[in-house]
């Protein structure tokens, strides 16, 4: 592949989450821990925490903030060559409210996001030359879902139009917009899209399709050239005891790949797992060009993801292929990183 400055670009909204304490209610708290999160941030944080150059399209409030965020992306390694900023007093972050879960109370999440400056971006904010940076652009759901819509849809093609490759996450949010709208406009994009996050749940319920999970992810490879088809596959036991695995599906190959879940996970914080798990698919992607292995960094940056607060991922390389390898390995392992 064409080397090219950076290796991923994502576009998207980067929020700002408040939480209580831990299990604290949000009704009757009153403190909240901040962090920086957004579904874009999350994956090319992950992605650079591996080793990869990526940079994020936004748009930020002129003001602390704005400035928080900035130095949070900085932080987690990711460029913020192509960050715009708002400096109309009216200018705003978006924000969400995160309450953890305790069985049989589950997780709840209040959105406080609308008419967020990242909703003023326009084309003439990112440079052209952004569009022929990249090797890979990802995008998610959650960006059409919002006021970036058209917008997120032109940056898509018009880094299509340059020869990157197209990475979409469905990741439907049904409190962001109802299903019939999300079909509609998702359909108009995919057969611009080369790598496809899809939950089984939401190509049954809001893609209306069935069958066996292998024929519905085939189907999108079928019907709209997808090259890449991945479908993660989570058991809840409690919010604090998951499993985790994939099915990862590759058209040029006709082939599935999968691997025993990770079992008993102790659940931390989930939120920006599924992030994690893009992240670690399109690491291995960009780095070994390997469906196999891209499912397997997959599995445990998401995996791991869940035991660190916040959103943002905090592993690296080294920690990540160290966990594959335990994960496959047949004889003891050690207890303790020394």
């Amino acid at each position: 592949m064409e080397k090219k400055a950076f290796d991923l670009i994502t576009f998207g909204e980067i929020m700002l989450r408040l939480s209580p304490p831990r299990h604290a209610r949000i009704v009757d708290g009153d403190i909240f821990e901040k962090r920086a999160g957004g579904a874009e941030l999350n994956v090319a944080s992950g992605v650079a925490l591996m080793g990869l150059r990526t940079g994020i399209i936004s748009r930020l409030p002129q003001n602390e903030l704005g400035t928080f965020i900035k130095n949070r992306i900085r932080f987690v390694g990711v460029s913020d060559d192509y960050l715009t900023y708002d400096d109309d007093p009216r200018a705003r972050l978006g924000i969400y409210y995160y309450e953890m879960g305790a069985a049989p109370r589950k997780p709840t999440i209040v959105y406080d996001r609308f008419n967020a400056s990242v909703c003023g971006l326009t084309m003439d904010d990112i440079p052209a030359e952004a569009f022929s940076s990249a090797r890979m652009f990802h995008l998610s759901g959650i960006s059409l879902a919002l006021g970036t819509r058209d917008v997120a849809i032109q940056v898509l093609k018009k880094f299509k139009e340059n020869g990157a490759l197209i990475s979409f996450d469905v990741n439907y949010r049904a409190n962001l917009w109802g299903e019939d709208e999300a079909r509609e406009t998702i359909k108009g994009i995919l057969p611009l899209v080369d790598v496809l996050f899809v939950s089984e749940e939401t190509s049954r319920r809001m893609f209306q399709k069935t069958g066996e999970l292998q024929d519905i992810m085939k189907s999108y490879a079928q019907e709209y050239g997808v090259k890449i088809v991945a479908t993660t596959q989570r058991t809840v036991l409690s919010p604090r005891k998951h499993n985790f695995t994939s099915v990862l599906y590759s058209a040029q190959q006709d082939a599935f790949y999968t691997e025993p879940p990770y079992t008993n996970i102790d659940v931390i914080d989930r939120i920006g797992s599924g992030d994690a798990y893009v992240a670690g698919v399109l690491f291995g992607l960009l780095k070994y060009g390997d469906p196999q292995k891209a499912m397997q960094f997959g599995n445990a940056t998401s995996s791991v993801k869940n035991t660190v607060p916040g959103d943002l991922p905090s592993s690296d390389f080294k920690e990540i292929d160290r966990i594959i390898r335990e994960h496959n390995a047949t004889g003891p392992v050690s207890e303790m990183n020394r």
